[in-house]
């Protein structure tokens, strides 16, 4: 394995046991968890159509793709989550986190305009 994606595992790895440790240590729920865990990959369900190439997303989805695959988002959400103390949205925001690195672990990073992986 290359040491980038081992570095992105173990990030993985700890923002999900993060997450999981707020949802558990503040015995809030664990929906918000779930559901950003998942969340970003909703983004391929509208890349997908007939004619494209092997790993190829439809272009129009490119953008919105990209933009839930970059740690900004979530770690903006993060931040305001623990500025006003709600704990469940700091979970969402780590699950998030969690997700784009176990992406890139596996080598599924950005794309390109066209919609390929980026190299």
């Amino acid at each position: 394995m290359k040491p980038m994606r081992l570095a992105y595992a173990v990030l993985g790895l700890t923002f999900a046991g993060l997450g999981i440790w707020v949802v558990v240590a503040q015995q809030t729920s664990w929906w918000q968890l779930v559901v950003f865990a998942l969340a970003p990959d909703v983004t391929l369900l509208f890349g997908f159509r007939p004619g494209l190439q092997r790993g190829q997303l439809d272009p129009r989805a490119v953008p919105a793709y990209n933009a839930v695959h970059r740690f900004w988002a979530p770690a903006v959400l993060v931040g305001i989550a623990l500025a006003l103390q709600a704990p469940p949205w700091i979970a969402a925001g780590l699950a998030w986190c969690a997700h784009i690195a176990f992406d890139r672990s596996l080598g599924f990073g950005l794309r390109t305009p066209e919609g390929f992986q980026r190299g």
